[in-house]
């Protein structure tokens, strides 16, 4: 008799997209498409798809009656497990439509979050998603009973947060508390590594940009960082920097950051603030865009739009359209919102040499080149400037020390006002 075999292959999730149409032309078809990608990311695979157009979501099921039955006769067909709907639903949509199509039901928030718990892996990470997946579960906790018994498993019900849901108000409000206070540590412990950095003359070049658009790939190639790049939405979610030495003997410090997303959550804004704010306590940004994406346009908008609610606008903005050699044509890129553009290509090394002479001139715009002659008896004075500075010229004269160096503007009065050399 033959040997049985037996399929051992994890069984992937069947997904059914859903998504709201309320004004003609706009992105629900890319959003939807864009939540398929996520899908796709936490290990799912998408087996239907379905938009309504609707002056605006129905308030207590997202979707009308007729489109209701519609996803309903297609979860059938399709043998699927879960409706994904493509924007945040509130806990009476989520109960009432997860009941008349008796199947579970999550949200665009919810798809994230789990795509977060997989891809956390420093103690931070794992804090900061647990954090806002309690914050959403407690905001969706009324009338939640039935659809947790529900969720069985896959997509909504992995991570740090899991066995929390299931708990009640006050316990979940307590770990939130207590996660709140050890993330607390972490800000400080973050906070006082940027101090450190300011102290230290080398520029900060924080990296952001669209999820996948290749932020990673870059620092890699420019400083070999060995950070995971793949060609998933948020294959990064922890920060690192690193340090890039030019063939000029300049150094500069490179920050990758969590990508962002259209519709990101708050919950999410709220937990990785810390991270995010890479970006406002850095020198300048560096904006990676994926320029053979037909959606670029929008998900510049989705940058610079996040970057404003993180009160990020005080930054030179380099912005660098990325896999240029991806695009079938060389027609013209503009950022209206960027201070320089160049076009390049993580993966084949093209432009880059370009982009690293642009983070340069952009570092010097923010520094003075001053001279002075200082007394011997004000020596600190002067390892105090190679400590903030570059000494470009330095030579020991009867007078005494003659220093010629490019500093930050702000230090400016280390060689005009002698009281204030001192009391510095």
């Amino acid at each position: 008799m033959a040997e049985k075999l037996f399929d051992t292959e994890e069984r992937q999730e069947r997904i059914i997209l859903v998504g709201v149409e309320t004004a003609e032309g706009d992105d629900t078809k890319q959003s939807l498409e864009e939540l398929e990608e996520l899908g796709q990311t936490a290990g799912a695979v998408t087996v239907g798809m379905v938009i309504q157009k609707r002056e605006r979501m129905h308030p207590g099921t997202y979707i009308g009656k007729g489109k209701i039955e519609e996803v309903a006769a297609l979860v059938s067909q399709c043998n699927a497990d879960t409706v994904v709907c493509d924007d945040e639903l509130s806990p009476a949509q989520l109960r009432n439509l997860s009941d008349a199509l008796d199947v579970k039901v999550i949200d665009r928030t919810v798809m994230i979050l789990d795509i977060f718990a997989k891809h956390a892996t420093t103690n931070e990470g794992k804090l900061q998603v647990e954090l806002a997946q309690l914050r959403y579960r407690s905001s969706h906790l009324i009338g939640e009973r039935t659809e947790l018994s529900r969720l069985g498993g896959g997509i909504g019900t992995r991570g740090p947060g899991e066995q929390k849901l299931e708990q009640d108000r006050r316990l979940i409000r307590n770990r939130i508390s207590q996660l709140k206070k050890e993330l607390e540590q972490v800000t400080r412990t973050r906070t006082l590594t940027r101090k450190k950095r300011q102290e230290n003359p080398i520029p900060v070049i924080a990296i952001v940009g669209y999820t996948n658009a290749g932020k990673s790939t870059l620092l890699n190639y420019l400083t070999g960082a060995g950070v995971l790049s793949q060609d998933k939405l948020f294959a990064t979610l922890d920060p690192t920097t690193r340090k890039l030495t030019t063939q000029e003997g300049e150094e500069f410090l490179f920050t990758d950051t969590v990508g962002f997303i259209r519709k990101l959550p708050h919950h999410l804004i709220q937990a990785f603030r810390s991270t995010l704010e890479e970006a406002k306590y850095a020198d300048m940004i560096l904006h990676v865009v994926d320029c053979a994406n037909p959606d670029m346009d929008a998900q510049m908008f989705t940058v610079y739009e996040t970057l404003r609610r993180l009160k990020v606008g005080d930054k030179k903005v380099i912005t660098a359209f990325n896999k240029i050699d991806l695009r079938d044509d060389a027609g013209v890129l503009k950022d209206l919102n960027a201070d320089e553009t160049v076009r390049i290509s993580a993966k084949t090394g093209e432009g880059l040499e370009e982009l690293l002479h642009t983070v340069s001139k952009v570092a010097r715009e923010g520094k003075l080149v001053v001279e002075k002659t200082f007394s011997y008896a004000e020596g600190s004075v002067v390892s105090q400037i190679r400590s903030i500075g570059k000494i470009l010229e330095e030579d020991y004269r009867n007078e005494g020390i003659y220093i010629k160096a490019e500093i930050p503007r702000e230090y400016e009065y280390l060689f005009v006002e002698k009281k204030k050399q001192e009391e510095w």
